[in-house]
């Protein structure tokens, strides 16, 4: 993380810093508000502000959207008291941090609003095989689209992919193509020269310069109009991007993830997005599945967001009931990872006994999760619980050992039932069958189905 500090550096302002220092973050230092804004429109970049309150924070904040910069601010300083720290928070501040400053309180803070600590929960077969592409693809330079519906978690798999790639050191910086107003959005790509245009009162650094030696990502490249495609075309062939106003092109050095919620094969076929681009973007395609098809990652997150939430408000870190386990099991999740992230936000404020249960948990309308649907589809969920548990007791086997022992179980837990076992496991009917084959041709017991219904 790139913090950046602003106010003057003495007493325990500095010890603040080592302690940010210590618990990751990449510091770098200016004394007045104004210096802050300059630097970030020269293109310094940040993550997070730690702002002396006694500055005019509400004033910083107002100058650097007055350039479209927007970087989470929290507020320090010694002797506040109660008024000096809501003020702070008033002025625009996410936080407030006294000092002298205490370790464990400033790594919570900086993790908490810069939230780029986002490691990856897979337990899920069709998770694993994501994760293990992207491990093979991340050292290189190729570009990456990233692909699955609203909420699976692209941006955090395109983090994963900088971290594991030989930029990492370097800044990761993200664009979201559909949050910005289309007439903005090339200048904070490309930047632009003072004048450019009414407003341009200096020169502003884009988030390609930003990017430099790192890995800048698209965002919902999708919605990026097609004038602005060709301009982001010609800057990925000839690795140089020329400001808004400028008179000559700036040579850049970056790697380019994108990501898409639409089907951007379909939209060459109408149009709205070119060809030679989506060749260009999509070198390697990393397609997440949706929450409903990974089942087994399902309880796998559910248990980190309790502890994320839980320590972020204070709370005790309760364990989910039974029935609370298997309503989540059960449930579609049609906002995906998003949806249930948020949905154990809300448990554990309103968890009150000794466990989560499921009358905690709560849809966005306020509506209590579902008791479930037919007899065989709780037994297929049943089933994915019970895999999910059996995979985490899996270290020091082989991936073919534990591959074997994963389906023999799931096959177990669904009463034979072949469907049903290919849904949980994330794979295709004929790819379990093959398996199987493999299995009993070496001799492996396979169970087998038991009943009519069962013989799918």
């Amino acid at each position: 993380m790139r913090l950046l500090v602003v106010g003057k550096l003495n007493g325990q302002l500095a010890t603040a810093v080592k302690m940010a220092m210590s618990a990751g973050a990449k510091v770098s230092h200016v004394e007045t508000i104004e210096a802050a804004t300059h630097a970030l429109r020269a293109g310094q970049g940040a993550d997070l502000l730690m702002v002396d309150y006694e500055l005019d924070i509400a004033g910083l904040i107002t100058a650097n959207e007055g350039e479209r910069i927007r970087v989470p601010v929290v507020a320090c300083g010694v002797g506040a008291g109660a008024a000096g720290a809501a003020a702070a928070i008033r002025a625009g501040a996410k936080e407030f941090i006294p000092l002298p400053p205490d370790a464990q309180l400033i790594a919570a803070v900086l993790a908490a609003v810069a939230d780029d600590n986002r490691p990856m929960v897979v337990r899920d077969p069709s998770m694993q095989a994501v994760i293990a592409m992207a491990d093979q693809i991340a050292p290189s330079d190729a570009s990456i689209l990233i692909t699955g519906e609203s909420g699976v978690g692209k941006e955090v798999i395109a983090r994963y992919v900088h971290q594991k790639s030989r930029r990492a050191s370097k800044p990761f910086i993200s664009v979201n193509c559909a949050a910005i107003p289309e007439n903005l959005l090339e200048s904070e790509l490309f930047g632009h020269e003072k004048g450019a245009f009414t407003g341009a009162v200096a020169r502003r650094i884009g988030k390609f310069e930003e990017a430099n030696g790192g890995t800048l990502l698209l965002d919902e490249i999708s919605e990026m109009d097609g004038r602005l495609q060709a301009k982001l075309l010609r800057a990925l062939q000839e690795r140089e991007i020329d400001r808004v106003g400028g008179s000559k092109p700036v040579k850049v050095d970056i790697r380019i993830l994108a990501t898409s919620n639409r089907d951007l094969a379909q939209a060459v076929k109408e149009g709205s997005f070119r060809e030679d681009l989506l060749y260009r973007l999509n070198v390697v395609n990393l397609r997440l599945p949706s929450l409903r098809d990974r089942p087994g990652d399902v309880i796998a997150l559910a248990e980190f967001f309790i502890r994320k939430y839980a320590a972020a408000n204070g709370a005790p870190e309760r364990p989910l009931s039974a029935e609370a386990r298997r309503r989540l099991a059960l449930h579609n999740w049609p906002g995906n990872v998003r949806e249930l992230e948020n949905a154990m936000h809300r448990a554990v404020l309103l968890a009150s006994g000794p466990e989560i249960e499921e009358s905690a948990i709560r849809l966005p309308d306020g509506q209590p999760l579902s008791g479930g649907g037919d007899p065989m589809a709780r037994t297929a969920q049943a089933a994915s619980l019970a895999a999910e548990t059996a995979n985490r007791s899996y270290v020091g086997q082989t991936v073919s050992a534990m591959e074997q022992q994963l389906i023999i179980d799931t096959l177990q837990h669904c009463l034979g039932n072949r469907t049903h076992a290919a849904t949980i496991l994330g794979i295709s009917i004929r790819t379990l069958r093959n398996k199987l084959k493999e299995y009993t041709e070496a001799g492996v017991a396979v169970p087998a189905p038991q009943g009519a219904a069962s013989a799918a």
